[in-house]
């Protein structure tokens, strides 16, 4: 296929946000880069995340429960996501907490609220649940994109 336009038009824009970019927006990207990977979807599928304010670091309970899943996000860093990234989106997932300002791209970004409660300072079984749920809502965001293809 010669047509570069062609190309980009496949391509896929996935954004996965919360205020922190601490906790369930980072285990969200950790199962959509898997995902992404399972479908072949590499060339096709572009992941960003960040927050709203981020924190310093990923919630140590959050590194707990991933690092069970097989995931570590020891050297992943919460980051600041700007509105020009989110309105370059095709899909944004946000966590329920999200003070998200799209403008005029609420008519062209499909938005999600996931409205997942915040997995900082839980216990254990309570983060687990989270990500569970977490997990299930990146495989079915997945199925809905691409289950034509």
């Amino acid at each position: 296929m010669s047509d570069a336009s062609n190309e980009s038009d496949d391509r896929v824009r996935l954004a996965f946000v919360c205020v922190q970019n601490a906790g369930r927006s980072q285990m969200a990207t950790a199962f959509a880069e898997r995902e992404r990977e399972r479908r072949g979807l590499e060339d096709r599928v572009e992941i960003l995340t960040g927050g709203t304010h981020p924190a310093e670091a990923v919630h140590d309970e959050v590194v707990a429960v991933m690092r069970e899943a097989g995931f570590d996000l020891t050297e992943r860093t919460p980051r600041e996501i700007s509105s020009a990234e989110l309105r370059s989106c095709d899909a944004v997932a946000t966590m329920g907490c999200s003070t998200l300002e799209l403008g005029d791209a609420e008519t062209t970004v499909d938005v999600r609220d996931w409205a997942l409660p915040d997995p900082d300072g839980e216990d254990t079984a309570r983060v687990l649940e989270i990500r569970d749920e977490v997990e299930r809502r990146v495989v079915a965001l997945f199925d809905d994109l691409f289950s034509a293809d």
